[in-house]
């Protein structure tokens, strides 16, 4: 454990729990569901209203193999060629051969999907499935369906939530086990302020963090709060390197910051092709699948086709579906290029890539087990080995939901033998210094200049210069969360009138936790001399195997530096235990 916390008062109030699971989307409300109907007290935490999450935003669909003559190998066989050598292949056959009976049980939930004529799940093709096997509702609004049936379980359920809570560390006992976290309640509520869930499982939901970019398809929320609370609680990170830039998102133009429309991949899957200003097909000849290449190879063909011609974007043209197709199949995307004066029936759509989703995330095994014992992770802020280099499109909902109901499995499993949660203050506990809100920009900046699409040496360099410029050491004398005395002073640090800890509140803690995610990131990136999947370095543009056919892992030191190693093999190592799978 490395004892350091965020900036914060000491809880004013706390709640028991069998299990607490924070964020609210597809893999939190599953795993929360599961655990409740397996008799434990789950306590659901999510940041904003239940439904705000970036589940309800995914458009295209959920991939199993669901359709005829489809298989679980075929759909291992399509992850593993979009991972480039770098997933768990255990994984990825859990995720294909439990995805169906999963999608399945979602359907029973409440999921209402689109059906054909005949009463079947409706099917569609994404970049990189050679099937058509990605289900999806509301033609476009597949997360929105999901979040919806989910929530409407949960409530049902009776199961207990905290909304507009942001967590901010995890709590342990005595032999260092997870006894729960710490929370601050923002507005209205049974409880406010700062607070804490004792609970001897934590299940981690909380999402990506796209926010760390100036432009991305993630809600604000995503400011990658669960993996900073891991790494600040001793949990390993890995494959942080590899962030998917969606290929197609509705530009708004240069400069454009916060969260951008996305335009799904299920557009191309139904036959919409990627053109230049000039009509011409730039992907034919590109991969033998053109516009449904894997997303890394369609961003990358988009970004040199923009460099070649001085462009800022490209289009998609989907003008053949007419006017009767996109109503029907995809209204919420017509919707969102009409309110910005496009109309897809009649004109190409401008794209340009955008921060999309993080491939890695705090690193689990089979279980969802991190490297901290009782704490779990699934879902995007996990890193399990199903996405390797970079995920296949679709598979990000059924990682969710089939490694959640993984980690249900293990933590009522282990739940009898676990007795109540006892937390303890840390022998020595580090206060980290919040910065102040107005740097979120600037580390937004820093991190789309010199970790973006494009990467290279000099560019990490100059990112990591800015971010260490930004990273404040502890101040003398600032109070610890929890107490009242002041921290302990490091032989480094300044003195209090050169740097000074913004004031606690959730924009500093969220800008605080954007730096956190923002350093592990470009560490990775610059240790790693290749390019593969996602990771494009213009320094390095072969893939290498031989030396990086490998994964990167990171943890924080109690002195704060970030330590990145190299695993021996393209394997995981194991976590708290070893997987019970052979």
């Amino acid at each position: 454990m490395t004892g350091i916390r965020l900036h914060a008062p000491a809880p004013g109030w706390a709640i028991d729990a069998d299990v607490v699971v924070v964020g609210s989307g597809v893999a939190g409300l599953t795993a929360a569901l599961r655990c409740t109907a397996a008799g434990l007290r789950a306590v659901v935490v999510t940041k904003a209203r239940l439904d705000d999450g970036s589940t309800r935003w995914a458009q295209g669909g959920i991939a199993a193999a669901l359709g005829e003559g489809d298989t679980p190998e075929q759909h291992l066989d399509d992850t593993l060629v979009a991972g480039a050598g770098l997933c768990d292949e255990r994984a990825v056959r859990a995720l294909v051969t439990e995805g169906p009976d999963a999608v399945r049980r979602l359907i029973a939930t409440g999921a209402d999907f689109d059906k054909t004529a005949d009463g079947e799940i409706a099917l569609t093709r994404e970049g990189g499935h050679h099937r058509r096997r990605i289900a999806h509702a509301g033609g476009d609004a597949t997360g929105a369906e999901i979040s919806r049936a989910l929530v409407e379980a949960i409530r049902d359920r009776g199961v207990r939530t905290i909304e507009h809570a942001l967590v901010l560390d995890l709590l342990t006992d005595a032999e260092g086990r997870t006894a729960g976290v710490t929370l601050h309640v923002m507005g209205e509520g049974q409880h406010d302020g700062v607070g804490a869930v004792h609970a001897p499982a934590v299940v981690l939901a909380t999402g990506g963090m796209g926010q760390v970019f100036s432009a991305t398809t993630n809600p604000g929320v995503s400011t990658g709060d669960g993996v900073a609370l891991a790494v600040r609680a001793g949990a390993e990170v890995s494959d942080l390197e590899f962030v998917q830039f969606h290929p197609t998102v509705l530009f708004l133009g240069a400069g454009s910051e916060g969260q951008q429309p996305l335009v799904s991949e299920a557009v191309r899957g139904e036959g919409a092709h990627l053109v230049d200003a000039d009509g011409v097909r730039f992907m034919l000849g590109q991969h033998e699948l053109a516009e449904l290449a894997p997303r890394d190879i369609v961003a990358k063909a988009i970004t040199r086709r923009m460099e070649e011609q001085g462009a800022e974007h490209m289009y998609l043209d989907a003008r053949h579906f007419g006017a009767e197709m996109w109503a029907e199949r995809f209204p919420t995307i017509l919707a969102a290029c009409r309110a910005h004066g496009i109309d897809p029936v009649t004109e190409p759509i401008p794209v340009a890539p955008a921060a999309h989703y993080a491939s890695g995330g705090v690193r689990t095994d089979l279980s969802g087990r991190t490297t901290v014992p009782g704490l779990y992770a699934c879902g995007e802020v996990a890193c399990t080995g199903v996405h390797g280099a970079n995920r296949l499109a679709s598979n990000s909902l059924l990682e969710g939901l089939v490694f959640a109901e993984r980690i249900a499995e293990d933590v009522v499993a282990r739940a009898p033998g676990r007795g109540p949660a006892v937390p303890v203050d840390h022998p020595a506990p580090v206060v980290l210094p919040l910065l102040d809100p107005g740097a979120r920009r600037r580390i937004q900046r820093t991190m789309t200049l010199g970790a973006g699409v494009l990467r290279s040496a000099a560019s990490l360099r100059t990112a990591s210069e800015e971010l260490d410029a930004l990273h404040i050491p502890p101040v003398p004398g600032a109070p610890r969360a929890g107490t009242a005395g002041p921290a302990p002073a490091h032989a480094d640090d300044p003195k209090p009138e050169v740097r000074k800890s913004a004031e606690p509140g959730v924009e500093s803690w969220e800008t605080t936790n954007l730096l956190a995610v923002a350093r592990l990131l470009v560490a990775a990136a610059s240790r790693r001399e290749e390019t593969r999947g996602c990771h494009w370095r213009e320094d390095r543009p072969d893939r290498d195997d031989a030396r990086w056919r490998r994964h990167l892992v990171v943890h924080l030191t109690p002195e704060r530096t970030l330590d990145v190693r190299t695993t021996g093999t393209s394997d995981f190592p194991p976590t708290v235990d070893a997987p019970r799978e052979p």
